[in-house]
């Protein structure tokens, strides 16, 4: 029976002061005693509508029940039989938007934290001695994964469950996607991203990283080798530009190239290879999670002043609240309606300033939002070292470019079909490659539809 007088139990979290100095993970988890309290507020509602807001369908009243009766082992395996990715999804999915959306209990007071009960449950069993992996009767087909995100990571996983052989062909040195090379360490530590990572190929999922399908092979020799089928996860890694004058000058970053240096390369170390440019001013043009990653990055590089720039207001910002509030709390500076219109440079060539026109909101446009228009004669110089663009992404063209019968729309992401089936025979796409720049879960969830799929058609061949 649920308890309907227990409040939600808040997320204890480093002191603002003390975590702008440092890359350690900002939210510190649950205690054992705040989880289950947390537990006891699921009504474990019989329709269970927290179920259906979840991507990749976990059984949430299942494993809150068991984590309420500690069986925290139990609550891992109930989790798991849906989820490869529990501890990277308890901390990065927008349960707000999705899970905890649907809860009931938010209908009159607040919904449970089921993104916060998932972390501390994965979170507890990787903390325990590794049980030894279970591996299924081989069924001596073979599938090729391309792109080791969330999506193929995923897809892999299901795959491997099945007793299918999975090759993931990733094209960094690291695997995990925009788990390893975008999220910041203070959102998602990369050593959980790791621990996932080593359950997969303890299942028998085989990574073989630095190596750039479209450049090394193309997927009709992928087929030539033996693979039976493909999926296609390679993201949305392309940067998007505003287009505007002065946006090549020294300091100008992607989001991308800028996380990626911090993730991937640790540009934050002093003995970096790749370092990053340090900046006293940083003005991270976006209002999305990648541009609060990016402007919180900023503050832990030393930057003494960080501005988000955007051009529609708060209330139409896209980021997730936390990490909204996380970036204000740090000391963000946040310049809503404005929008630049050129990267102005000193005389070395070097960023100096953003020349910018202030704005007003209009009728809704097509995303649902206020349209932004620009007031006339109001433009003015924002000083600033350094500007970095987290305008949105795009996918990367080389695998359409080396496959010219896999068909795609005019955003250069893949067509596919209601189970992820592409305009090729036997090859399936999925994630950011699909929908464009979208959330880790929903990737998940992509790549579990297709693996489904790609089993119904091993299956029958």
């Amino acid at each position: 029976m649920a308890n309907l007088t227990i409040e939600r139990q808040e997320m204890p979290v480093q002191p603002p002061e003390q975590r702008r100095n440092n890359f350690d993970e900002v939210a510190l988890g649950y205690t054992l005693e705040q989880a289950q309290l947390e537990a006891e507020r699921c009504l474990n509602c019989k329709n269970k509508p927290c179920v259906s807001g979840c991507p990749v369908n976990v059984e949430i009243p299942d494993f809150i029940a068991r984590l309420r009766e500690g069986d925290l082992a139990g609550a891992f395996d109930s989790i798991s039989r849906s989820s490869a990715l529990p501890a990277v999804c308890g901390r990065v999915c927008p349960q707000e938007s999705q899970c905890e959306k649907n809860c009931v209990r938010g209908i009159k007071s607040q919904p449970v934290a089921i993104g916060r009960l998932e972390r501390f449950v994965a979170d507890w069993h990787n903390a325990q001695p590794r049980r030894p992996a279970v591996h299924p009767a081989a069924s001596g087909h073979r599938v090729a994964v391309i792109g080791a995100g969330p999506a193929g990571l995923t897809c892999a996983g299901d795959l491997a469950r099945k007793g299918h052989a999975v090759t993931v062909f990733e094209s960094l040195h690291l695997a995990g996607g925009v788990l390893s090379y975008g999220i910041p360490e203070f959102r998602l530590p990369k050593a959980i991203v790791r621990r996932e990572i080593e359950g997969l190929e303890e299942m028998g999922v085989e990574i073989r990283t630095d190596e750039v399908v479209g450049k090394i092979c193309s997927i009709d020799e992928l087929f030539d080798d033996g693979y039976e089928a493909v999926f296609v996860s390679t993201g949305a890694g392309l940067p998007n530009f505003m287009n505007i004058p002065g946006e090549m000058l020294l300091g100008v970053y992607s989001a991308n190239e800028y996380l990626t240096r911090i993730n991937l390369m640790k540009a934050y170390r002093p003995d970096a290879e790749t370092p990053a440019i340090y900046a006293d001013r940083v003005a991270v043009v976006g209002g999305g999670n990648v541009a609060m990653d990016a402007a919180r990055c900023a503050l832990r590089m030393g930057a003494k002043e960080v501005s988000i720039v955007y051009r529609r207001s708060m209330e139409e910002m896209p980021a997730r609240k936390e990490e909204v509030e996380h970036a204000q709390e740090e000391g963000v500076v946040f310049r809503t309606l404005i929008n630049p219109v050129e990267v102005l440079s000193d005389e070395s060539g070097h960023v100096r300033a953003l020349r910018c026109v202030r704005m007003e909101l209009g009728e809704p446009d097509a995303s649902g939002r206020r349209r932004p228009i620009p007031v006339e004669g109001s433009e003015f110089e924002l000083e600033t070292d350094a500007v970095i663009m987290a305008i949105g992404t795009s996918p990367n063209p080389l695998i359409k470019n080396t496959t010219p019968d896999l068909e795609t729309n005019r955003r250069g992401c893949f067509v596919v079909d209601d189970e992820m089936h592409t305009s090729k025979d036997a090859v399936w796409a999925g994630g950011d490659a699909v929908t464009g720049a979208a959330t880790v879960i929903s990737a998940m969830g992509a790549g579990k539809k297709a693996a489904a799929a790609i089993c119904r058609y091993l299956e029958e061949k």
